[in-house]
């Protein structure tokens, strides 16, 4: 031993009591998300949980996304409740669309320094989107990492298990040329172009986050960038089982011409009309106050259309009839599937 200051890992810039404070102050928000098919308690190396019963054959289906640079605008004005909501309702589409229920979900979060408010605030909105979803946050990691991230920083990321029966996984056989392109609008932005955003919003234009431009109708920039993704889940599994939808696609990272043909067969084409539904104000000003080309803008971010779905000419009218009877208003054919090669194409006005 000798009389030399000892160095600590707080020293470092760690403090593990802090960390360990912020997850247990986030207990009761964690276990609300909690059903049945959890099996274990708070606080286990792993996650526990049962596959649910009356299952003739089920297939699990796992997916896993980051937030993307929207969490520099929460970051940016010190709002920290969305942005899990933003991720959990955006892995719960990525498995919606292969035909899957969300069973639970894993977080991660990575910070430059430890906050419990911040933490409590993100966790707070992992745990509101999945008890809106029906699904458990059942595990996960908070790391502190100095020299990563800088103090008042953090980064994250999610991974959601689902499941589906075999019978019912999507995209269902046939899908062909002639059949209808369905769109359900978004609610912003969504967690997708979020670099272009900020690079015209803040930097070509010159806005603040709190300024209120004429375009958006009195609503602020961050308000509008940081409108939480919107969940189709509830709104379209009750209609899977009729089997008339065929296929969908999550307009994420890559737009229409990216995400469509993920979900198409060789030797089908889908064709967008972008004239087809009015593109909402906050895509319009980022367009037009950085003079994005439009087939970028069609390719970055979603343009208000956030899922597509598939469906034959003779069941498209019957599928808008139920969206409208769920309480949908932002829907509308969109497009169609011709013969080609397998891509999309986003066809605009002359």
């Amino acid at each position: 031993m000798t009389n030399e200051p000892r160095t600590s890992y707080r020293d470092s810039g760690v403090d593990i009591d802090a960390k360990m404070g912020a997850i247990l102050s986030s207990r009761q928000a964690i276990e609300s998300t909690w059903g049945p098919g959890v099996v274990g308690s708070f606080g286990g190396f792993g996650g526990l949980f049962k596959m649910p019963s009356g299952l003739d054959d089920p297939i699990l289906c796992s997916s896993a996304d980051g937030v993307g640079t929207k969490i520099h605008v929460a970051i940016q004005i010190g709002r920290h409740d969305t942005v899990g909501q933003c991720l959990t309702n955006h892995c719960v589409n990525d498995i919606l669309v292969q035909g899957a229920k969300p069973l639970f979900l894993l977080d991660y979060i990575a910070v430059g320094k430890m906050d419990k408010s911040v933490i409590q605030q993100v966790i707070s909105g992992f745990a509101k989107a999945c008890r809106e979803s029906g699904c458990a946050l059942i595990g996960g990691e908070t790391a502190e990492m100095p020299g990563t991230y800088k103090a008042g920083d953090y980064d994250l990321a999610a991974t959601i298990v689902g499941v589906v029966e075999r019978k019912h996984l999507l995209p269902r056989p046939g899908v062909a040329p002639g059949d209808v392109l369905i769109g359900l609008r978004s609610s912003g932005l969504h967690t997708n172009g979020y670099s272009l955003a900020r690079k015209v919003l803040f930097d070509v234009a010159k806005f603040g986050p709190h300024d209120r431009p004429a375009e958006l109708g009195g609503v602020t920039v961050a308000d509008a960038l940081l409108a939480v993704h919107r969940s189709y889940a509830g709104l379209l599994h009750p209609m899977l089982p009729s089997g008339r939808i065929k296929a969908m696609a999550h307009i994420t990272g890559g737009g229409f011409p990216d995400n469509v043909p993920r979900v198409l067969p060789e030797g089908v084409h889908a064709v967008i009309d972008a004239a087809s539904w009015e593109v909402p104000a906050i895509f319009q000003l980022i367009r037009d106050r950085g003079n994005v080309d439009p087939a970028e803008c069609y390719r970055v971010m979603n343009m208000g259309m956030g899922m597509v779905l598939v469906t034959s000419p003779a069941d498209a009218d019957r599928v808008l009839a139920e969206l409208a009877a769920a309480g949908e208003t932002g829907m509308r054919k969109i497009g169609r599937l011709e013969a080609g090669a397998r891509g999309c194409s986003v066809r605009f006005p002359i």
